[in-house]
């Protein structure tokens, strides 16, 4: 994983005031960085980006909104090691009718083995570790022995 990292930002509905509201208070932070995130997300958060900080750049790449796919495609992103750091805010108290994608895509992340966070707190207290702008390799699982099961 390199110093500059390659964040992927979904919420659902009921959360995406506040990622919007967190990446405007993070900006500094991650302008520094490569953003993804699914559609309707992102544009809700470049909208924002485009009023409070109209001369600054902040690379954000716009995917499929979630039920349309763009869950999918970062999972596919987690698995062809093209995602760092997931922030996934999921609104625990709104049944989400693509619940089973909500899990795939966790479970990927936590098979790569990458950075996630799902609420707030834990966005913030990764971006403020000493460890989110250098170099670093995460340790890696070894699912060998899983793939060469005789079925």
């Amino acid at each position: 994983m390199k110093r500059v990292k390659r964040i992927a930002l979904v919420a659902h509905d009921n959360q995406k005031r506040d990622i919007v509201d967190w990446v405007e208070r993070n900006a500094d932070i991650l302008r520094r960085h490569k953003l993804i995130s699914t559609g309707t997300t992102g544009r809700l958060i470049l909208e924002m980006l485009n009023k409070t900080h109209p001369d600054d750049h902040i690379d954000i790449t716009l995917l499929k909104s979630g039920p349309l796919g763009g869950d999918q495609q970062i999972g596919a992103m987690i698995c062809n090691q093209e995602i760092d750091f997931l922030i996934f805010l999921t609104d625990p108290m709104t049944p989400q009718p693509h619940d089973v994608d909500v899990k795939a895509l966790v479970r990927v992340a936590v098979i790569y083995n990458i950075i996630m966070a799902c609420n707030l707190a834990s966005a913030d207290f990764a971006i403020h570790s000493t460890l989110f702008d250098t170099d670093y390799t995460p340790q890696s699982q070894d699912y060998s022995k899983y793939l060469r099961r005789d079925w």
